[in-house]
């Protein structure tokens, strides 16, 4: 009906961590560890994924978002062979892949600092990077001090108001599209890059591949200001992902609410027409295992994730509901290394996993979830109901954070419909135009109206 990345599923790959790569660059040989990451590939399209986010690939000298060089994959997960084999993999299995874009700053080891280490004001690239003051000093004692993206020291933020930065990203950008045919890149601290260059790489991109699909990682503020005709497609939803598990936790299902209200309601939604990257945790937050006070939450939760308006992404492992805490500033934890053929045996009867690959077929066998108008149908602290409509269907959801059996009486958002438990697949009566609702505890309902 739309673009792909529109009704797309996601699924996050953190490949440094996924694949147990030393978390410094010190090598000096390649290692492949590329088929360990295409043995994830099946796994994820029965999930009913249709795209991967995977990075940071950038070749780096630690966590991956400190760039040593934009045009090799990182020496710890193969070369660049290996990933077009990979994409190429992916894409027989119909699964779009996007990458991670680290336009906002460099790591120290990038060739244009490296020669200003070496040249100092002599160096063609001093203009490349802001807030060069040879007159100072940095914490590694260079002899000259820089901007850094929020005062760690290895990231140093380049100058996208220079020509010659613009034209290299540009350049580095339609390598990785053209070299390995991917399908969308993901910007690292969007809310920090300069609106026009977002605005020239949106027609740059669009030039080369119409469908192309750039997302921006925006933490705080309106969402708005990034994504448009002209601008980025999609930015991530973090006012939706806190809202998802303090929601359950506070059992307080008007924060939720609120949110979607405020942000796609039809009539006054801030965020109207725009498609959001949704989740429920990634490589920056504690796993949502993690942060639920209740473990049964995590189905409500999901459900919620796949049938809201907004791209569902699962972020590896957490489809079987594995724990993981920041530990301080220490990203580690949330990052772990899997062997995915020992995580399915061992996850086999994982009540999460059948109900994240449940959730990713209705998604894909609904439009409505993706296309869909969203009307609230009824809302306590502890139940919540809601429809999607898309013409003269679309689906009915109902949701129980509550530890006891609930009850749920609703109207019907489109009189006269049948309905039919797309889990059960138990047809559903509607009696005087009300439907009957009965959740379980930390059970969900979906049903499908035609």
């Amino acid at each position: 009906m739309g673009k792909w990345y529109e009704e797309a599923v996601f699924y996050h790959m953190y490949p440094i961590g996924m694949s147990g790569a030393p978390r410094r660059n010190e090598q000096e040989k390649i290692t492949h560890r590329f088929p360990m990451l295409e043995s994830w590939l099946p796994h994820i399209a029965q999930l009913g994924c249709t795209a991967i986010y995977i990075g940071p690939l950038f070749e780096s000298t630690s966590h991956g978002y400190d760039t040593k060089d934009y045009k090799l994959v990182d020496k710890r997960l193969g070369d660049n062979v290996d990933f077009c084999r990979f994409v190429k993999k992916a894409h027989d299995l119909n699964l779009k892949v996007v990458v991670d874009g680290v336009f906002n700053h460099t790591g120290r080891e990038f060739f244009a600092f490296q020669d200003i280490q070496k040249n100092r004001e002599s160096s063609v690239y001093c203009s490349w990077y802001r807030g060069l003051n040879f007159g100072w000093n940095s914490p590694y004692d260079d002899g000259f001090s820089y901007e850094a993206w929020r005062n760690c020291f290895e990231l140093v933020n380049l100058n996208l108001q220079e020509r010659a930065v613009r034209d290299y990203l540009l350049d580095v950008i339609g390598f990785w599209m053209d070299e390995f045919g991917i399908d969308g890149i993901r910007l690292d601290c969007a809310d920090c890059l300069d609106v026009s260059f977002m605005e020239e790489m949106r027609k740059f991109t669009d030039s080369k591949k119409e469908d192309f699909w750039l997302m921006g990682e925006v933490i705080h503020g309106d969402y708005s200001r990034y994504v448009g005709a002209h601008m980025l497609n999609s930015v991530t939803n973090y006012e939706l992902h806190k809202g998802l598990y303090s929601g359950h936790n506070d059992h307080n299902y008007f924060e939720i609410a609120h949110t979607i209200r405020r942000q796609f309601e039809a009539n006054g939604g801030i965020y109207r027409g725009l498609k959001l990257y949704s989740f429920v945790d990634n490589h920056d937050v504690d796993r949502i295992a993690s942060k639920l006070k209740v473990p049964g939450h995590i189905f409500p939760v999901y459900t919620l994730l796949y049938t809201l308006p907004g791209i569902p992404s699962i972020y590896y492992g957490s489809e079987w509901g594995i724990l993981g805490r920041k530990e301080g500033g220490n990203d580690e934890p949330l990052r772990p290394a899997i062997d995915i053929g020992e995580a399915l045996v061992e996850n086999a009867d994982s009540k999460i996993l059948e109900w994240v690959r449940t959730l990713g077929r209705i998604h894909q066998e609904q439009d409505a979830c993706a296309y869909g108008r969203y009307q609230e149908l009824f809302l306590t602290n502890r139940q919540y109901a809601f429809a999607r409509i898309l013409g003269d269907g679309g689906i009915v959801v109902a949701v129980n954070n509550d530890e006891q059996e609930a009850c749920v009486t609703i109207r019907e958002p489109l009189p006269g419909k049948s309905y039919q438990n797309l889990i059960t697949e138990e047809a559903v009566r509607a009696e005087n135009g009300l439907l009957s609702l009965k959740l379980g505890p930390n059970e969900s309902c979906i049903l499908a109206m035609a």
